[in-house]
């Protein structure tokens, strides 16, 4: 009994959190005169669909949004896990003095809002010419205090053992890292990447304070940007197609990896 009410509150929490995407779903299939007349059927229209996705392709570069938003995703990631396996893997094995308030100065970071450093994030890449590019979109998110502090607490379970016997056949640090410490952590680097996507796939803050030019937009930059420019006027329809195309990437990718995340958070963080 307990078991079934527990399975009934979840159901009723989750189909109040899948509602707004269902909307998004069903308008995008519909016609813009049944959507301001609220006569929305729950069922597609296969004209309606295809006016709808097609117009929100013709109106604005949403492949260039979309290319855009891979490339600045997957740069990101890359360039994380390259700053993050390493420093984690000293912080976790390798003595040295500061070690502690240098993980203090992680886990406080940890509490900073993107917000709060963005005005002078800002004025250097103004001053350095780079608004209006990929780097001011990738360089203020190379290091991740969340990376480290999940590497970190991945390596603490590896066996200093194998380390020391790694170290006598003549491994250096880095060696030990990338193919030893990171191949065991496939677990986090799969939760991290996961985490890391979604949050940078669906950013807007920053995207909208560096950057101006259309064929630099992220794709939720780009679906603002055609919301206030009246393109999506009197077509909602279309507005709501654009949604679900750049939403649907990500819930595809988590119902795909959703069992290596919970593993990589759960391993690296709870145990």
């Amino acid at each position: 009994m307990a078991k079934a009410l527990s399975l009934l509150i979840l159901s009723v929490f989750a189909a109040f959190t899948l509602l707004p995407f269902l909307v998004m779903l069903v308008v995008s299939l519909a016609e813009p005169g049944t959507v301001y007349a609220g006569a929305v059927l729950p069922w597609p229209d296969p004209a309606a669909a295809l006016s709808n996705y097609t117009y929100v392709f013709t109106a604005v570069p949403l492949a260039r949004y979309l290319l855009n938003g891979v490339i600045v995703c997957g740069a990101i990631l890359v360039l994380q896990v390259l700053v993050a396996a390493p420093a984690g893997y000293a912080l976790a094995k390798i003595p040295f003095r500061g070690r502690g308030l240098l993980l203090l100065g992680i886990v406080l970071a940890l509490m900073i809002p993107m917000q709060v450093p963005a005005i002078p994030l800002y004025v250097a890449m103004a001053y350095a010419g780079l608004l209006n590019t990929y780097t001011a979109l990738v360089l203020p998110f190379i290091i991740s205090a969340f990376a480290l502090f999940l590497f970190r607490q991945f390596f603490l379970q590896y066996p200093d053992d194998v380390l020391d016997a790694a170290r006598l056949d003549g491994f250096s640090e880095l060696a030990i890292v990338w193919r030893l410490m990171v191949p065991a952590a496939w677990p986090a680097v799969g939760a991290f990447a996961t985490i890391s996507i979604i949050n940078h796939w669906n950013d807007l803050y920053w995207p909208l304070v560096v950057v101006t030019d259309t064929n630099m937009m992220t794709p939720p930059l780009g679906l603002a940007a055609f919301r206030s420019s009246g393109e999506s006027t009197g077509n909602i329809g279309a507005l709501m197609a654009g949604g679900v195309i750049i939403t649907a990437p990500l819930v595809v990718g988590f119902l795909f990896f959703q069992r290596a995340l919970i593993r990589g958070l759960t391993t690296s963080v709870l145990r």
